[in-house]
């Protein structure tokens, strides 16, 4: 007789769900965005969290990383300090010296695990303008790319692995770098359809991808100059 496997068969066959996916829980306030890694054993999501407190412009970074996502993250951090006042992005005292009497601190989860490359780049930019100017990151998007002091995107490796870790987590969009478009035709189509893609060469484009409505600070009032 035919065997019906509904969703409580499937729970007794194979047990209890080994992860739980929790992009939505996590990006429920600024200061967090999720990245896209690499591994020997395929390709992962990355959560990058951030939070600021009062101090002497310190930035403490956590997670067990490796020289050169240090460097990213120093590299991010200059970056949105000398681009601060075009994003309208302050401190806690309303200052656009970002690390003006205030701490930063940058943690990578997952600390039992070895994390370096440059890829890791464009999420933290992202997940530091989020917490400099309280907007949520939009839930359903992971990024990769490496940055420049100039605030390029460069491109980075395994994008077809990274790509099919966001689709197996149910993200909608990937934000990757306009020079790994070419990589996208060794993802399969069934994952390709289910995906929306941004190929982004600069960091305004990534930030105006990452957040609902883009990241483009509007004049105010008082800064208008009129023309007679």
């Amino acid at each position: 007789m035919p065997i019906l496997i509904d969703f409580h068969a499937l729970k007794d066959i194979l047990g209890p769900p080994m992860y739980e996916m929790e992009v939505s829980e996590r990006l429920s306030q600024p200061g967090v965005a999720i990245g896209l890694a690499w591994t020997p054993l395929g390709g992962e999501i990355m959560f990058v969290e951030a939070s600021r407190m009062d101090g002497e412009g310190q930035l403490t970074l956590t997670g067990q990383l490796g020289d050169v996502m240090k460097e990213s993250a120093h590299l991010a951090i200059s970056w949105l300090r000398s681009n601060a006042k075009k994003y309208h992005l302050t401190n806690a005292s309303g200052n656009f010296d970002l690390l003006d009497n205030t701490d930063i601190h940058l943690h990578f989860p997952a600390g039992a695990v070895t994390k370096d490359g440059p890829s890791a780049g464009v999420t933290i930019v992202t997940c530091l303008a989020s917490l400099f100017s309280g907007r949520l990151v939009r839930s359903d998007v992971a990024m990769t790319g490496e940055i420049t002091l100039r605030g390029l995107v460069l491109p980075v490796g395994g994008i077809k692995d990274k790509v099919l870790a966001a689709h197996r987590a149910g993200l909608k969009q990937v934000i990757i770098p306009q020079r790994n478009e070419k990589d996208l035709e060794e993802i399969p189509g069934n994952v390709r359809q289910d995906l929306s893609f941004v190929t982004a060469s600069c960091l305004d484009e990534v930030l105006n991808a990452a957040f609902d409505g883009g990241f483009i600070v509007k004049t105010r009032p008082g800064l208008l100059n009129s023309k007679l």
